[in-house]
C-alpha cells in the first residue's frame, strides 16, 4: 500500500470557517483523497498557521521548514508528499511577497526530494500545490490574523509563481485557485465542498504520480 503524506496549514487541518472547529475526517481534503484512491495510507499533516519557512513572532512551531525533515523521517517510508503552504506567509506582518512565498514552498519540495524518505530510501514523489488565493478580510478580526487587502492582493500571485517555483524543483504542480475558492465567511478557508473537490483533484494527480488507478 502506498503512502501519501498532506503537508499543510489550516486549509489541511480542515478548519469550518461557519463554525471554527474540525470538519470531520471524511469532509476534509485528506480524507476525500484517500476515499477517492482506497489503495493509499493518508497521513494528515496539516498544522493551524503553518508557514513554508518563516518564525511566526506570535505563535511557536509554525515554520514549515524546521519541521518537515522530522515529519519525513517519522513516517517514512513515504511514497508521495502534498505540500499546501503559503496561505500563512502572506500574512501582512511578514516581509514575503508572492514570488518568494511560492520559492519558500519551493523550498519546502526540494527538501522533501532530497530527504530520501522514499521506499528504499529513494526521494517520494513531491505535488506541489498553489493555495487558492484569499478573500477580501470581511471583519476586523481577519486583518488582526494577518489577512488583510496586502495578504489577499500578494495571495493572487501565487498560482504563476507557485508554477515557476515547482518547475524549478523538478516536481508536479496543482494550481488549487483554478479548482475552488476560500469561503466569503472568512475569506481565509475552505468549505466543505470545496474540500471534495480539491480532494478528488489531487486524488487524481498523485494517482498519476504513483501510476495506481485513477478514481472513479
Amino acid at each position: 500500500m502506498a503512502t501519501v503524506l498532506c503537508f499543510g496549514d489550516s486549509n489541511t487541518w480542515g478548519f469550518d470557517p461557519a463554525t471554527g472547529n474540525r470538519f470531520p475526517p471524511e469532509i476534509r481534503w485528506p480524507g476525500v483523497l484517500c476515499r477517492s484512491l482506497r489503495s493509499v495510507q493518508v497521513i494528515e499533516e496539516g498544522l493551524c498557521g503553518r508557514t513554508t519557512v518563516q518564525d511566526d513572532p506570535f505563535e511557536d512551531g509554525r515554520n514549515g521548514l524546521a519541521y518537515l525533515l522530522p515529519c519525513l523521517a517519522t513516517h517514512a517510508p513515504i511514497d508521495a508528499v502534498v505540500i499546501m503552504l503559503g496561505t500563512n506567509d502572506a500574512k501582512t506582518f511578514f516581509p514575503f511577497d508572492g514570488a518568494a512565498i511560492a520559492a519558500g514552498a519551493g523550498r519546502l519540495a526540494e527538501v522533501a526530494q532530497k530527504s530520501r524518505s522514499g521506499p528504499g530510501g529513494e526521494a517520494p514523489k513531491v505535488l506541489l500545490v498553489a493555495p487558492p488565493p484569499l478573500a477580501p478580510p470581511p471583519s476586523p478580526l481577519q486583518v488582526v490574523w494577518g489577512f488583510s487587502r496586502v495578504a489577499e492582493e500578494r495571495s493572487l500571485t501565487f498560482g504563476r509563481f507557485y508554477a515557476a517555483a515547482a518547475e524549478s524543483a523538478g516536481c508536479g504542480f496543482l494550481d488549487a485557485g483554478l479548482l475552488v475558492a476560500v469561503s466569503p465567511l472568512d475569506g481565509v478557508h475552505l468549505e466543505a465542498t470545496a474540500h471534495k473537490t480539491l480532494g478528488e483533484a489531487i486524488g487524481g494527480y498523485v494517482a498519476r504520480l504513483l501510476r495506481l488507478p485513477l478514481p472513479g
